[in-house]
């Protein structure tokens, strides 16, 4: 055979390949139950069909299913959707607070976020809202995770959280010889105008804003609105032409009524809304995120990991009054988010708050339903994540238990899928 026919043989060959259409992987999915977050039920002998990651099918044991798939019967246990945390702080770890974080370099949460995001993953978190991450590290995580260089859930980023000089998003606990000045800060609807466009710009995909003060920062006090209604619509507008979401950070009642009626789409912790934030909140189809379980961590850990004395008596007054107030915005019927404000307390024990919000109101089905179907409603991607249902990425977990009877069990799910590729077996 002559060297150009060889040639010719081996390039048809390669071009005969790469035409060929390649193999699906198909991975079936069978348990005993499955919590169908849509049609707000249980389903007996589920079994959920995986093609390159997404969901092709959802039906029961027994139906048919492409030839050569891979089979992973979970047995007795409840299938759930991938959960989705709603308020993390990845790149934080809370036995580094007040003074003691300041003791590591400027890119240590980096490097504590790559371990935060495997806990929460295994944790059966697949996807997030990271709600405010220094140096843009978040969207350094969630690059990595995308090209899978590590382990993690689906990130949604915020990058900087913008605030008001002075306010709860600066630096308030330095004297003015060691302070720095941060990209996130500004003081005019203009200039707040202009921070979108930039932060979106290195990479948020949703915006967020410190309307009032927190328990956290030092200095304020934790209901005070710390933005004035032009600057939170500024904010709003801006983000929204870009097509953004917006989340205010908001204890206070002032602050949360005015970013509500500015037109953002998701109020954090939410403290001490009232009748008038529930009723803004039902017009404008907003969203109150409340972080009802982290109060429990931070009164008993909190003066060990350095957290300083005024925030533990500022999470003393408003922890009781921020449960109070999501039992009476569910009864008002707002809509109520999963967000827990990891990186508060140890992320990776997200799913403690489930036990929260059914003590404080909410059944089991409300409270997986809003950290699934509601959550992915909220990041405008049910055609991705929120449930199990045919079009959606493969993410979901398993847990030994009934969750609807004992919502306790989604502290320790023992499988956990992420685009059809597990992520933790059952042993």
């Amino acid at each position: 055979m002559s060297l150009r026919r060889t040639f010719v043989l081996a390039a048809t060959t390669a071009l005969a390949a790469l035409a060929m259409p390649a193999m699906a992987r198909t991975v079936v999915v069978r348990a005993a139950h499955m919590i169908d977050v849509i049609g707000q039920q249980r389903v007996d002998d589920a079994q959920v069909v995986i093609t390159d990651g997404r969901i092709s099918a959802v039906g029961h044991k027994g139906d048919a299913v492409p030839a050569g798939a891979e089979v992973i019967d979970l047995g007795a246990r409840t299938l759930v959707p991938g959960l989705i945390d709603m308020h993390v702080h990845l790149t934080s770890d809370p036995r580094f607070s007040g003074y003691t974080g300041l003791q590591f370099t400027d890119q240590f949460g980096t490097v504590v976020g790559v371990a935060n995001a495997r806990r929460t993953l295994e944790a059966g978190f697949t996807t997030v809202r990271n709600v405010g991450s220094d140096g843009f590290a978040d969207v350094a995580l969630r690059q990595a995770i995308d090209i899978g260089e590590i382990p993690g859930p689906r990130i949604v980023t915020a990058t900087y959280a913008l605030g008001a000089t002075g306010g709860h998003c600066d630096t308030t606990e330095l004297p003015p010889s060691l302070d720095r000045q941060w990209p996130n800060i500004a003081n005019s609807p203009d200039e707040f105008r202009a921070l979108v466009r930039k932060m979106h710009k290195y990479g948020a995909q949703v915006i967020k804003i410190c309307a009032t003060g927190g328990v956290l920062s030092k200095g304020d006090a934790v209901g005070a609105q710390q933005m004035t209604f032009e600057e939170m619509k500024a904010i709003a507008d801006e983000a929204h032409m870009l097509g953004l979401r917006v989340a205010a950070h908001a204890h206070g009642t002032d602050g949360i009524n005015t970013a509500l009626r500015a037109g953002i789409d998701t109020i954090e912790h939410a403290s001490l809304a009232d009748a008038t934030s529930f009723r803004l909140a039902r017009e404008k189809g907003a969203a109150l995120d409340m972080d009802i379980y982290n109060d429990d961590y931070i009164l008993a850990e909190g003066a060990k990991n350095g957290v300083f004395p005024e925030s533990l008596a500022k999470e003393r007054m408003i922890g009781r009054l921020q449960r109070e107030t999501f039992r009476a915005a569910h009864a008002a019927g707002v809509t109520l988010l999963f967000g827990t404000d990891g990186g508060v307390y140890p992320n990776g024990d997200n799913a403690k708050q489930f036990a929260k919000m059914v003590e404080w109101g909410m059944t089991p089905l409300e409270a997986i339903t809003a950290a699934t179907a509601t959550a992915a409603k909220y990041l405008d991607r049910t055609a991705d994540v929120g449930a199990i249902a045919v079009g959606r990425y493969g993410d979901l977990i398993a847990v030994a238990a009934d969750p609807l009877t004992d919502v306790r069990t989604l502290e320790h799910p023992d499988f956990v899928m992420k685009g059809g590729e597990v992520v933790k077996a059952p042993h």
